[in-house]
């Protein structure tokens, strides 16, 4: 039998948690934390190096690498459920924390219940908990799984998703849009669709900055005003990936020799003590202190900051920004496949897309024509906010990172590991 070689799970790579967002609204913050710091705080177990290499020897047949993944027979006519697991704070939730209103609106309309379950802390962790079933080609007990672009695009690439019917997805088909249409992972989305979009921009404090705007990477690594008060992402993608377009490079299209170059860029600025610190989405607080004048930050938070302190301002560079998502996906063996597929599109209608869009604030995967009238209906301030809607100028910008191999994404993590000293 041959053996499973699996990829080395990267501990890097989740959207900030929605609910440390959301705390500056609902006071939760204390008892919050996100994502990425969870995704940080499990670099160093099993899962991250070693979690699928005993498999085979665990008797668990080695698992597929063909595309396709494996359909099981679907029960979704006779039963009327879908189980949907997600992160934590993703989805939208009544005042009194009791309902989930797009949810209960669709069991209404199709008479399919939800069972939702908020059971995803970081990739790797999760992907600890379903791997055996996947491996083995066994049900593993979820019909969507939500999913960030590098894992999707791993268990896309070992056949452990099903393809989806666009038969079921008209809206999701339709109003897509285009900046997300054509992962290399995931070309025309035969597999996947996205929840919500993640963009990486370039968050300022205007009282530390002596009212000067920040707009660029090379501002960050350069100007000798902003020494000792600097922000990079922990999240590989993110740093290097805005340094590479900062650069020159579109980190769609890079070379090895390109990932050094970056890597050299930023080890000189942190040499020269230009940079304070690594962070996950810790950088709220410094940000909003002015502990950190200026720093590479994920859009969502930005959105927050901004609502709660008027002196955080954010920048698109002219070179571009990061684009990430997180992606609804079908396990092999899930029982209720078309019922999922409807779930899936559900959220890609209008008006339903607004809703969620409205209550996380994230970036909508829907087409900004489409989803921005609906939106503007429930609030005009983040119908108008570029960090939600981009506008088609805002979108063009927007830049995935390509997808690695196994032997590339083990170099490049040590690499870069090296560089934060994580």
């Amino acid at each position: 039998m041959e053996q499973y070689e699996p990829d080395r799970l990267t501990p890097l790579s989740k959207a900030q948690l929605a609910a440390m967002r959301r705390s500056f609204r609902s006071g939760r913050a204390a008892a919050s934390m996100s994502r990425r710091s969870l995704l940080r705080a499990s670099a160093g177990g099993a899962l991250a190096v070693g979690g699928l290499s005993t498999l085979s020897a665990c008797g668990i047949p080695a698992a597929s690498k063909s595309q396709g993944g494996i359909s099981s027979e679907d029960h979704s006519a006779k039963e009327k459920t879908i189980n949907f697991s997600n992160w934590t704070e993703y989805i939208d939730m009544s005042d009194d924390e009791k309902h989930r209103p797009s949810l209960e609106a669709f069991t209404k309309r199709t008479g399919i219940q939800v069972k939702y379950t908020e059971d995803i802390n970081d990739n790797v962790e999760f992907f600890g908990k379903i791997k055996p079933q996947l491996a083995a080609g066994q049900d593993t007990g979820r019909d969507i799984i939500v999913l960030t672009d590098w894992l999707a695009a791993r268990l896309i690439r070992y056949g452990w998703v099903q393809k989806l019917d666009a038969a079921n997805l008209p809206h999701a088909y339709t109003n897509l849009a285009t900046q997300f249409r054509n992962p290399d992972w995931d070309p025309g989305r035969a597999y996947s669709y996205p929840w919500q979009g993640i963009a990486t921009v370039i968050a300022y404090n205007t009282e530390a900055t002596g009212g000067k705007e920040v707009t660029s990477v090379s501002q960050l690594l350069d100007d000798p005003k902003l020494k000792g008060k600097v922000g990079l992402l922990s999240e590989m993608r993110d740093t290097v990936g805005m340094t590479l377009l900062d650069m020159g490079k579109d980190p769609r299209d890079f070379k090895a020799d390109d990932f050094d170059a970056a890597i050299a860029r930023v080890q000189k600025a942190v040499d020269r003590k230009q940079v304070r610190r690594f962070t996950g989405n810790d950088y709220i607080s410094d940000l909003s202190k002015g502990d950190l004048a200026a720093c590479l930050a994920w859009a969502g938070d930005v959105v927050q900051l901004q609502a709660d302190n008027p002196h955080v301002k954010f920048a698109i560079p002219d070179a571009g920004y990061l684009s990430s998502t997180d992606n609804m996906l079908i396990p092999n063996k899930a029982r209720h496949k078309t019922n999922a597929e409807k779930l899936m599109d559900y959220y890609y209608e209008p008006a339903v897309g607004a809703e969620l869009a409205a209550w996380i604030n994230y970036v909508t995967p829907l087409e900004s024509s489409v989803i921005k009238p609906e939106l503007a209906k429930i609030d005009k301030d983040v119908a108008n906010d570029p960090l939600i809607v981009p506008d088609k100028a805002q979108a063009a910008k927007a830049h995935g990172f390509r997808s690695l191999t196994a032997k590339e994404e083990t170099s490049f993590e040590e690499k870069f590991a090296q560089l934060t000293g994580g």
